[in-house]
């Protein structure tokens, strides 16, 4: 069991690290679309839709990163001064009767909206613009299976005590650098 969730929370950690260079990529893009429409007059609309596909591929396949890290606002008004026992209730509680419906549900009705523009291999409206529309939608597909896989190991976490030392020190190196 622990050397599942070991792997569950490496590959998120991975996924994460590696998904977090688009912010990089995200701000270079954007610089360059500045630069060329006031300094050279010359507008990109295939750069300027690169900078929203990185946008919306940064949030959609950082969110279970996010999640493990701790990143994403909890309102916890009593639930950090519960005892670990009942925090590993709510978290389970949450875990399955609210994050495993939601992804689930997401897929559910998604499926058909991804299959139609992966079959008309769906481009851009924009003259110029991007022939990928259709890898951008299967964004909605992926993140809610990376959130299932980070809900899997999440709910293990919470009977095994939390993460194992390697994920701590990642928190750690994270947060401090």
């Amino acid at each position: 069991m622990t050397n599942l969730l070991h792997l569950l929370n490496l590959f998120t950690r991975r996924s994460g690290q590696a998904v977090r260079w688009l912010s990089l990529l995200m701000v270079i893009a954007s610089c360059l679309v500045v630069i060329l429409r006031y300094s050279f007059d010359m507008p990109s609309i295939a750069l300027q839709e690169s900078v929203m596909y990185l946008h919306a591929s940064l949030f959609m396949l950082g969110a279970a990163y996010t999640w493990q890290q701790g990143g994403h606002v909890r309102v916890d008004v009593f639930y950090r001064n519960w005892p670990a026992k009942r925090q590993a209730l709510v978290d389970r509680a949450g875990i399955l009767l609210l994050v495993i419906p939601t992804c689930l549900f997401m897929l559910w009705v998604s499926w058909d909206y991804v299959a139609s523009a992966w079959a008309i291999g769906e481009k851009s409206q924009e003259s110029g613009g991007l022939p990928f529309v259709y890898l951008l939608k299967t964004l909605i597909l992926v993140m809610p299976v990376l959130m299932l896989i980070q809900a899997l190991a999440e709910f293990g976490n919470t009977f095994t005590g939390g993460k194992d030392a390697e994920d701590k020190h990642s928190e750690q190196e994270a947060h401090y650098g």
